[in-house]
């Protein structure tokens, strides 16, 4: 950006059944728990805290007696606020009723006893919280141990100012352990389009000050139906980030902290649908996993450049199964990003298609460097202006192969596009195997200011006039099937070359076998039908 594994394959119809709505999660299978016998009914454990209740429709202001209770519930968020809460308490919003204003609970729970905050009551309404313009609608300030869960989350008013409508914050207070945040409804969070440590976001995950070192260890963001926000969906950022990998890519006296990521940092089975800039961006983070989301729009109104799904200053970054479309423009627009400072970072087993910007983009400058970035066993349907984009910086040992690129009604102009403002004698280490690039069109596939460090092989290019050195590539048709699976008889069977330790399996699950593998993303024999 500038600054500015057993799975149910995805196939395009497989991803579009891939979706959350309301508080259901469709098209999701649990396998390998067998039940025989009748159920016998679970008893609940003992609940170790204290519930408090909050209904905010049964006055406008505290009644006499409001204590929390079921039948006494508090009434404002101020209630709540003021209270401090314990391991294993609850705090619980009635269905049905909108709290205004910002949620912001002391306290903490423990690695046994979370404290949760969530709904009650009878009923399919959710409980609201309507940040009204505030800058957060929940804020999470040094703690730990917090289950956010089930709530609906707005913040819409006074359009145009930074704001969030879910904040964890850590300001010089050190590890922070056990968060979990899912099956929340976040919608028309109407921030600016500045990119800032505070917001503005859906969940933003913050870490400030100076004088303590602070992270996140045990970090779970899933099932959450994200909104028409802008401009980011899911953000992290953090004071303490700095290293040399970075350079001056950004502020150091902004960010001035050494580098100190979180880690246990899981992102799943969220959707995103219309997003003003990102749809997420993993800043500061070490072995974080994002998998199984989907983007569906994203660079919709933001005059910036922004991504699907991208890293920043992380190392070991698995990003895989997801479902990014609808990039808006080309300032990026692409699906995926791996930006300054990322080291290590693998995208496999994504489905992408009809970003305007295009499929990948790899984007150090100013001093700062990306190091061993793979791209493997992904689908690329429809995305342009360039499928492959590099930034000015410093790019080493990044790895495509094995992704299937169609493009049958959108044309890309470039198939790698190299900033201007890279000269020819930037390290750029980018290899180019086993790729199927298929094009319905003419013209296109340009390379723009290719580097000395660009190499292809083993790739199947049909309906391209390709100029480039591709040793061992086939220009035949691949018999490419809509599914994006091989035909019988396609001449890309057997024909790619070799990749050590390349994860094992195809986009739709095949193992792969020793040998010459097939070229594209399916490694499977022929079909037919």
């Amino acid at each position: 950006m500038r600054l500015r594994p057993a799975h149910t394959p995805l196939t395009p119809a497989s991803l579009t059944a891939l979706a959350v709505t309301g508080l259901a999660v469709t098209g999701l299978a649990v396998t390998g728990l067998a039940v025989t016998g009748p159920a016998t009914p679970a008893q609940a454990a003992p609940h170790p805290g204290a519930t408090f209740h909050v209904d905010c429709a049964t006055a406008p202001a505290a009644p006499a007696g409001s204590d929390g209770s079921a039948s006494h519930p508090w009434t404002t968020l101020a209630q709540a606020n003021a209270h401090t809460y314990g391991p294993g308490d609850r705090l619980l919003f009635k269905r049905g009723t909108t709290c205004t204003g910002s949620l912001t609970p002391k306290g903490a729970g423990s690695s046994d006893a979370p404290f949760t905050i969530a709904d009650y009551g009878p009923g399919n309404g959710r409980a609201a919280i309507d940040g009204a313009g505030a800058h957060d609608a929940v804020l999470l300030s040094n703690t730990q141990y917090v289950h956010l869960s089930r709530l609906e989350i707005t913040n819409a008013a006074d359009p145009g100012s930074e704001r969030n409508a879910v904040r964890l914050r850590l300001t010089d207070y050190g590890t922070a352990h056990g968060f979990e945040i899912d099956h929340l409804y976040i919608h028309d969070v109407r921030g600016g389009d500045a990119k800032t440590l505070t917001g503005s976001s859906a969940i933003h995950i913050g870490v400030e000050g100076t004088a303590k070192a602070s992270s996140y260890d045990g970090l779970d963001i899933h099932h959450n139906r994200i909104e028409n926000v802008d401009r980011e969906g899911i953000y992290f950022k953090s004071t303490f980030s700095k290293r040399d990998l970075v350079g001056q890519q950004q502020d150091p006296n902004v960010y001035p902290g050494a580098w100190t990521p979180s880690t246990g940092v899981r992102v799943h089975d969220n959707t995103l649908k219309s997003i003003g800039g990102d749809g997420m961006k993993l800043d500061t983070t070490s072995g974080a996993v994002v998998e199984r989301n989907r983007v569906d729009g994203f660079q919709l109104r933001s005059p910036s450049a922004n991504a699907g799904i991208w890293t920043f200053n992380t190392d070991d970054t698995l990003i895989q199964h997801n479902e990014v479309s609808g990039g808006g423009n080309s300032h990026d627009g692409m699906s995926f990003d791996a930006d300054g400072a990322s080291s290590h970072t693998v995208f496999q087993y994504n489905y992408s298609h009809d970003n305007k910007g295009g499929f990948l983009l790899v984007c150090p400058y100013s001093g700062a460097k990306t190091i061993d970035t793979v791209a493997r066993y992904n689908v690329s349907h429809n995305d342009g202006t360039r499928l492959l984009q590099n930034c000015a910086g410093p790019i080493l040992n990044t790895q495509i192969y094995n992704n299937t690129f169609s493009n049958k009604e959108t044309i890309p102009g470039y198939l790698v596009q190299d900033d201007n403002s890279s000269p020819a004698t930037t390290q750029h280490e980018q290899h180019i195997r086993n790729n199927i690039f298929v094009s319905g069109g003419t013209g296109g596939y340009g390379f723009s200011n290719p580097t000395a460090g660009l190499a292809l092989d083993h790739n199947a290019f049909y309906g391209i006039d390709m100029t480039r050195p591709n040793p061992g590539g086939i220009t035949s048709d691949p018999l490419l099937r809509s599914d994006f699976r091989l035909s019988d008889g396609s001449p890309a069977i057997g024909a790619g070359t070799a990749v050590p330790d390349n994860g094992g399996k195809d986009y739709f699950g095949n193992k792969l076998k020793p040998g010459a593998p097939n070229i594209g993303a399916y490694a499977g024999p022929g079909t037919t039908g």
